[in-house]
């Protein structure tokens, strides 16, 4: 069976091992090795043709122990309710480690977006909408943007959930909004703004800066280009970028340049041209995916795909440090011979978590009816997110354990008191 087949069990057992090591009352993981609800609705969508077809739609919410669940609704052909369960249960330790009020939670529809037009889309929005409204809320269930949602989704979500709840201005029951709606600032940053402040503390960890530091990343779309700006903000330098490539027979590849990219001026040539692969300047050079991987760089940002670097690639890797800017680039065999060998993985669940911290931020916001300035965002994500590492670091090295093991252990650690003080066990 294949590893996204086996999503909930390695969930699962990580969840088992970390309540080992804490050696916790083995109530904990009894409790927490299933969601609390999970449900499953059908969603009738008229469509342009005059037909009707049904999707089907699920909303985990995993954890609520430390307050009402948080997380992504996802619009995908491979979504389902093993998925949805998983993807909960990882979002409550993203939460708890960044102590926030809020459990774990997310929702899908299994369906292909690229296939439906833009009524159908809204229609689709909606009628979930409907299909969850008792199990939303402010205070209960808040749904955010995840794979092929968006803002624009986000708005439909919210306008369907005040009309069916006696037009109560209830905001904060959506994250990801339009500024218009309600929305924060430094919201579309905050992912990518994270992973490069990642880096930059486990530099500052051994007492060393980002200048002249050289990183190559995967992907260059909203996480990807963030974290390439504030690294290169830092000091550091951008040798290696890889992307899609529908020329390609692998479909990506990337290029490479000794003396380093502007950023800036890939995101400008992304905008005007479609790709930074078409970018033309003297030094520029076409590599291949493999070559990508075995740079010689310090810092390696993989900001793309699910099980990008397997263990054959992980073989090629030189870099000595990884932060995992996408969910699960690293697959668990290439994560043991990385470490094995040396490399500090900085994981997803802690290194990408900007992007529900600022989503906390707008659902205060939304409730307190006072919105942050831009300036404001970025220093409170920046407090939040070191206290976050510096916890995370330091479970580490005092039980001798990796990042993504002692984010477990933390997160855990957390959810567990909360269980204990509500009589759980």
């Amino acid at each position: 069976m294949s590893e996204k087949l086996d999503i909930l069990e390695a969930v699962r057992n990580e969840y088992k091992q970390a309540c080992e090591s804490l050696n916790l009352d083995p109530a904990v993981y009894e409790i927490l090795k299933d969601v609390e609800r999970i449900i499953e609705v059908s969603i009738p969508v008229k469509m342009d043709d005059g037909s009707t077809k049904v999707f089907k739609g699920y909303r985990s919410a995993h954890s609520l122990a430390l307050g009402p669940s948080k997380g992504g609704i996802r619009f995908d052909r491979n979504v389902s309710a093993d998925e949805v369960k998983a993807l909960s249960m990882m979002m409550s330790i993203k939460v708890a480690l960044l102590n926030l009020p809020l459990g774990g939670g997310k929702g899908g529809v299994r369906v292909d977006p690229k296939k439906l037009s833009p009524r159908e889309l809204e229609s689709l929005s909606r009628g979930y909408v409907r299909a969850m409204n008792e199990y939303l809320g402010e205070k209960i269930d808040i749904p955010a943007p995840d794979v092929n949602t968006n803002a624009k989704i986000m708005g439909y979500f919210i306008d369907e959930y005040i009309n069916l709840n006696g037009s109560r201005q209830e905001l904060g029951t959506f994250t990801g909004k339009p500024l218009a709606l309600g929305g924060s600032l430094a919201r579309d940053q905050a992912t990518g703004f994270g992973v490069a402040l990642a880096i930059k503390y486990a530099y500052q960890r051994k007492d060393l800066d980002l200048k002249d530091k050289t990183f190559a990343i995967q992907g260059f779309g909203n996480v990807g280009y963030f974290a390439a700006k504030y690294l290169s903000d830092f000091g550091a330098k951008l040798i290696g970028v890889n992307v899609s490539d529908p020329r390609d027979k692998n479909g990506s590849s990337a290029i490479f340049l000794d003396q380093g990219f502007d950023v800036e001026e890939l995101k400008n040539i992304r905008k005007e041209k479609g790709s930074v692969l078409s970018i033309e300047k003297e030094g520029v050079k076409r590599i291949s995916n493999e070559e990508f991987f075995a740079l010689n760089v310090d810092i390696l940002v993989p900001a793309a795909l699910e099980n990008a670097i397997t263990e054959d690639i992980a073989r090629t890797i030189k870099a000595k440090l990884i932060a995992e800017g996408a969910n699960g680039p690293t697959s668990p065999k290439a994560a043991f011979y990385l470490e094995e060998k040396g490399v500090l993985i900085i994981p997803d669940i802690l290194a990408n978590s900007g992007g529900v911290l600022v989503s906390h931020y707008e659902w205060i916001q939304n409730q307190i009816g006072y919105y942050f300035s831009y300036e404001q965002i970025k220093k409170k994500q920046e407090d939040d997110m070191v206290k976050a590492l510096k916890e995370v670091f330091d479970m580490a090295e005092k039980t001798k354990v990796n990042l993504r093991k002692a984010s477990f252990m933390k997160a855990i650690e957390k959810i567990s008191q909360a269980l204990e003080y509500r009589g759980r066990f």
